[in-house]
């Protein structure tokens, strides 16, 4: 069960996983970046907005976490 999480967990397999996932889709602008400025506004009230920012933001997440693990080992 180590084995897959430290692979799954790998910067080849989270990278591309942000950046395709992340900031999908990619015209006219990011899921990521319009929910943001949603939340930001105040007008993030829609369950499938919310839903949708959770689903863009979870790959971050998982990048995060695994940058702060590196710095702290």
């Amino acid at each position: 069960m180590r084995t897959l999480v430290k692979d799954l967990l790998d910067y080849r397999f989270l990278i591309p996983l942000v950046l395709l996932l992340g900031f999908a889709p990619f015209y006219p602008q990011p899921h990521i970046v319009e929910k943001m400025r949603m939340l930001m506004a105040g007008t993030l009230k829609k369950p499938i907005d919310i839903f949708d920012l959770f689903w863009h933001a979870w790959p971050f997440a998982l990048l995060a976490y695994r940058v702060f693990r590196d710095i702290r080992n």
